[in-house]
């Protein structure tokens, strides 16, 4: 699961949302399909866009021209994720559910500001676009080197949700960016600045699937596990290898795997060891699995069995002097 939020530079959300509606629109007008795919919210399933443009550009109060007026959020399962929602609730099905997915979502992202007076979606000003397909542009390799043609229609399962979601709270009051990432003095003053965790918010995308769902995701397959590959430190990277071993053992063990796969990617463990230690107060039986010959690592650290092969090479080359 990939959720994004687009500022300025993609978006142009600095001015009226009219230029943005109306690209979102694009699969309406390259389809001519007789019913349209209209935009929705958490309040309404059929909303027309020139409704989106007006209720996003009026609600901008004391908002300079330099300020931001929405944001762009965009909703993006993986394929893998849209086959098993196929499979499950079949074609339309599998829409409806991401609409649902998409509420949901906007739920989280009104939580996470952690601001009195937005805790949900029907707290927010937005309104969400399912589409179908995505389309090569200039800046995919393929285009570059001449393999596609922009404009051409990717393959695979490319089914997503584009929100815009109003940088004003839904009674014009309350501004709300997700570019704020500044720590006040306390937890207090955090909270009236309106601090937003964006790892924190793209993680709870992937749980809120998983949970809903009931999907069975892979350890490799989580956002966690990808964070520490690409950006982790050789210990962290040592703990996930102990986690995948272990996942991949145990059925039951996956989902403490993958919970355990974040306190890896937050840091919250110094060793393998100490990540085992806290297996144990979550489940004793992902703790006997793990716990089967597993070392703890480091550079400084040698498994029983090669240090008897030491002795053995050791006791050999001494019986090997005193017979000279």
């Amino acid at each position: 699961m990939f959720i994004n939020i687009t500022d300025s530079k993609e978006a142009a959300n600095k001015g009226s949302s009219a230029g943005l509606v109306n690209y979102l629109e694009k699969e309406n007008r390259i389809g001519h399909k007789q019913e349209p795919e209209y935009w929705f919210n958490g309040q309404k399933i059929r909303i027309e866009p020139y409704e989106v443009m007006r209720s996003i550009d009026n609600n901008v109060a004391k908002l300079g021209k330099d300020d931001a007026k929405f944001f762009l959020v965009n909703i993006s399962p993986s394929q893998k994720e849209i086959r098993f929602l196929k499979e499950q609730y079949g074609e339309e099905g599998a829409k409806e559910q991401m609409k649902g997915f998409a509420v949901r979502v906007m739920d989280a992202y009104a939580k996470n500001f952690n601001r009195d007076g937005v805790n949900n979606n029907e707290d927010l000003l937005w309104f969400a676009k399912l589409e179908n397909y995505r389309y090569y542009s200039y800046t995919d390799p393929e285009v570059k080197q001449g393999l596609k043609q922009r404009g051409e229609r990717k393959e695979g399962e490319q089914m997503h949700v584009q929100v815009i979601v109003s940088r004003k709270d839904i009674t014009n009051k309350i501004k709300l960016s997700p570019m704020n990432t500044s720590r006040g003095k306390n937890a207090e003053h955090s909270k009236k600045m309106g601090q937003f965790d964006r790892v924190a918010f793209k993680q709870s995308g992937e749980s809120l699937f998983d949970s809903l769902f009931g999907f069975d995701r892979q350890l490799k397959d989580t956002m966690a596990y990808a964070n520490v590959q690409k950006n982790g430190e050789l210990s962290q990277r040592e703990q996930l290898g102990v986690l995948a071993e272990g996942a991949s053992r145990n059925y039951q063990s996956r989902s403490v795997a993958n919970e355990l796969a974040r306190g890896v990617a937050d840091g919250l463990f110094a060793t393998s060891a100490s990540m085992l230690s806290a297996v144990g107060k979550t489940t004793i039986s992902f703790l006997e699995v793990m716990l089967e010959p597993i070392y703890t690592g480091g550079a400084n650290i040698v498994p029983e069995s090669e240090m008897q092969k030491k002795k053995k090479r050791k006791k050999k080359y001494q019986g090997q002097q005193v017979s000279r």
